[in-house]
């Protein structure tokens, strides 16, 4: 799979934060927010894919966090992480990579989507991203919106405020290019649609089923004599 890795240096840091890195497939779809930390133990440099805060709970009863994508196999672990730890060292270094002057072709991917509904939500359904059964991104929604459904990509807060004093949310991965958003974001809606379709054929199928077994139980029933 074909990606660049750019990284930055964080410079009079507090913490094992040393630096940050990001990602972009096929020069289609970028990952932000992967911090480069230090562990201050053994003195090495490791990398910590950017996370979210869920609903789970450990042993401790402490806040559970998942990585909001990560790579898939062991292989491709390695070989992406080693890719980003080098990047941090040209950075270090103020050593520029190589830039290729070769055409870059959209990423293969493929898409997982669970049909979700709960009253007070607008979430309509979750999605899993997967670029060449080598890495994923989770935490993408579908929302309701006023008129349609959109696709939300994974965000975090951040320290800024807009015009009304809200926070303002930045996406940790989206789309780099229009051309691909709108593959990525069609394909999403197009599998939601088909689950959609199918939990309602498979509710309709048991519907059928239960009214087959009450007609059976009512027929077996021994009926009284006049």
């Amino acid at each position: 799979m074909k990606y660049a890795i750019s990284a930055n240096q964080v410079k009079n840091s507090e913490g094992s934060v040393r630096g940050f890195a990001s990602i972009v497939f096929g020069d289609s779809f970028k990952i932000t927010n992967i911090a480069i930390l230090e562990n201050a133990e053994k003195g090495s440099l490791f990398v910590s894919m950017p996370r979210y805060k869920s609903n789970e709970r450990d042993e401790d009863n402490a806040v559970v966090y998942k990585d909001v994508c990560n790579p898939i196999t062991k292989e491709f672990r390695e070989e992406l992480y080693g890719q980003i730890l080098e990047a941090y060292d040209r950075a270090k270094d103020h050593v520029k990579g190589a830039k290729s002057d070769e055409v870059v072709e959209m990423p293969e991917f493929s898409v997982s989507v669970t049909p979700f509904e709960r009253e007070g939500s607008n979430i309509r359904g979750l999605v899993r991203i997967f670029f060449e059964d080598s890495f994923i991104v989770n935490n993408v929604t579908i929302l309701q919106g006023k008129d349609n459904l959109f696709v939300a990509m994974p965000s975090y807060r951040t320290k800024q405020v807009d015009e009304q004093g809200k926070p303002i949310y930045q996406d940790v991965c989206y789309p780099v290019t229009k051309e691909f958003r709108e593959k990525l974001y069609a394909e999403i809606l197009a599998a939601y649609e088909r689950e959609k379709e199918k939990q309602q054929e498979q509710s309709q199928s048991k519907a059928e089923e239960k009214a087959k077994d009450d007609f059976v139980k009512a027929t077996d029933k021994e009926l009284p004599f006049r």
